[in-house]
């Protein structure tokens, strides 16, 4: 199986892929661990990239379309891949399709993960991390710590990350609707989307997944 993974920052994309891959038996292919690879073997690709992140600039498409070229080339791909934050855009969409020329190569499903805006500003706002031990993760609404703002493993102070707080999600949200719903748009186009509802526990949202891909 040959997927592509697309939804919106908060829809739990990261979380899901892992899974779905791991349960299918193929790569699970995330830009951001493509682009730590490159980083922490000093490719020029990954000196490129650590530039741009470290400036807090998104990686340019020529960059990230060469390290996703150059990982789909790998041999453990040849019985599929799931791909995770890629194509972000209509430009790398073209050059997926550039890639994936050979006979049996195109692509199976794309799975569209769905959730409403404004449960993905709860979702991502509500967040807090422990200063002391940034593993220790809570939920002002789901989870949250028994006493506020202290975190219940160590006594750590919880905070907000400042790329968690409304106003930032509220602008990816924008990034993403005006650079990734034109892919979506694209792969509907072409009959290849399917709609899933990302809201509900975590196996719930993985067995629509698999439900999708089963119907094909």
């Amino acid at each position: 199986m040959r997927i592509v993974l697309i939804g919106p920052p908060g829809a739990g994309k990261g979380t899901q892929a892992v899974r779905l891959a791991a349960h299918l038996s193929i790569p699970h292919i995330s830009t951001g661990d493509l682009f730590r690879e490159h980083i922490d073997q000093g490719t020029e690709l990954g000196q490129r990239a650590r530039t741009c992140i470290r400036d807090g600039l998104l990686v340019p498409d020529e960059v990230t379309i060469s390290v996703i070229k150059e990982r789909l080339a790998r041999s453990d791909t040849q019985g599929g891949f799931l791909l995770d934050g890629f194509p972000r855009n209509l430009a790398q969409a073209e050059a997926l399709d550039g890639i994936l020329v050979d006979p049996g190569s195109k692509l199976d499903a794309v799975l569209e993960l769905e959730i409403p805006e404004a449960e993905v500003v709860k979702r991502v706002a509500g967040r807090r991390l422990c200063r002391k031990d940034r593993g220790h993760i809570f939920h002002v609404y789901y989870s949250p710590p028994e006493v506020a703002g202290v975190c219940d493993v160590c006594g750590g102070e919880l905070y907000q990350r400042d790329d968690d707080r409304e106003a930032t999600i509220r602008q990816r949200l924008k990034v993403y609707r005006s650079e990734t719903a034109p892919v979506i748009d694209r792969y509907q186009a072409q009959g290849s989307v399917t709609t899933i509802s990302a809201l509900g526990q975590v196996q719930e949202v993985l067995n629509r997944a698999l439900l999708a891909i089963a119907k094909g």
